[in-house]
């Protein structure tokens, strides 16, 4: 059997499920104890053992391609985000990496409408406050009354657009790229250069991939610019925020409120000022939560890995057929 090691955090607690599926098509899965991700120290300990893998956020650097060479054929990424692999140097080692675009558009862009409605509309202090017994009408507003400006107006953050315009929001875009007239028109986006976005928006959402020119994007300066009742709400990638900024921009009350769900370090370390913070709102990771969008994935991810190493797949159908028959 070929050797295949499986390290997606999602995957891994269904793995009664695929192991039959991946043993059909003679792949035998290598289950590594994973805990988030795994680092590139943890990937070298099975360097040369196996030819592909499905991966979650895992640290595939060129060294550690290099190293797990010439055993390995493919990289299949679970979900979209692959900038924690080089994925350069592994075509250039004649690696293929593969992965799922437009996987979690749906859970991703409610989760950050859940958040702005939080800060909106103050639901969770309310909460907190009455189960301390304190009857305390904090005030809110609407979102009719508020502008989002989104940073990375891709898959995702056109998605967020679309739900905050059914809110009656103001929508401003900031992008690298020029996003498609006909999505600007109809839904009323005002694009504009980001500078502009942070000094008008009263809620900002960050949804760019995480690449050179986005690392750090919100940083010290970019946030001298903003209200100071503005919210940030960061559901892509941990280092697009360069953390320590946001923290003393929360601290100072330079910015109202943040709500994360990445980090420039995870999991979130428990001596971070963030998890004392009374404005902050923090989720694990964890906005891609679906059910129904994992199980596409999983699917995906699979025929993926088939693909890159050269073993014929059919349909999806045709491979779930397999799970029903083990």
């Amino acid at each position: 059997m070929t050797n295949v090691l499986v390290s997606a955090p999602y995957m891994l607690p269904f793995m009664d499920r695929f192991t039959p599926v991946l043993e059909h098509f003679g792949l035998h899965p290598i289950i590594p104890d994973v805990h988030e991700r795994l680092e590139a120290e943890e990937i070298l300990r099975y360097a040369g053992q196996f030819e592909g893998t499905i991966c979650g956020d895992d640290r595939y650097n060129a060294d550690v391609i290099k190293a797990c060479l010439p055993a390995l054929k493919v990289i299949s990424k679970w979900g979209t985000g692959i900038d924690s692999i080089d994925k350069q140097a592994a075509e250039a080692m004649g690696v293929r990496v593969m992965n799922t675009p437009n996987a979690f558009t749906v859970p991703v862009s409610e989760s950050v409408l859940c958040s702005i409605l939080n800060f909106a509309r103050r639901q969770p202090w309310m909460d907190r406050s009455m189960k301390n017994g304190i009857w305390d009408k904090i005030p809110g507003h609407t979102l009719s009354e508020s502008t989002i400006g989104v940073v990375g107006v891709g898959n995702i953050g056109k998605a967020v657009l679309r739900r905050a315009r059914a809110f009656g929001m103001k929508l401003l875009g900031n992008d690298i790229i020029e996003i498609e007239p006909d999505f600007l028109i109809e839904n009323g986006v005002e694009m504009t250069t980001l500078e502009d976005l942070l000094r008008r928006a009263d809620y900002i959402s960050l949804n760019p991939s995480l690449t050179p020119s986005s690392y750090h994007l919100i940083n010290a300066e970019t946030l001298r610019l903003v209200k100071p009742t503005a919210v940030l709400v960061n559901a892509s990638r941990g280092p697009v925020v360069h953390e320590a900024a946001l923290v003393e921009a929360l601290q100072q009350g330079r910015l109202r409120g943040a709500a994360l769900d990445v980090f420039e370090k995870e999991p979130l370390p428990a001596d971070s000022p963030l998890l004392q913070m009374d404005n902050v709102m923090l989720s694990p990771h964890n906005t891609n939560s679906s059910p129904f969008y994992w199980e596409r994935i999983h699917w995906n991810t699979l025929r993926n890995l088939l693909i890159g190493l050269n073993i014929p797949t059919g349909d999806i159908d045709s491979l779930k057929a397999l799970e029903k028959q083990a």
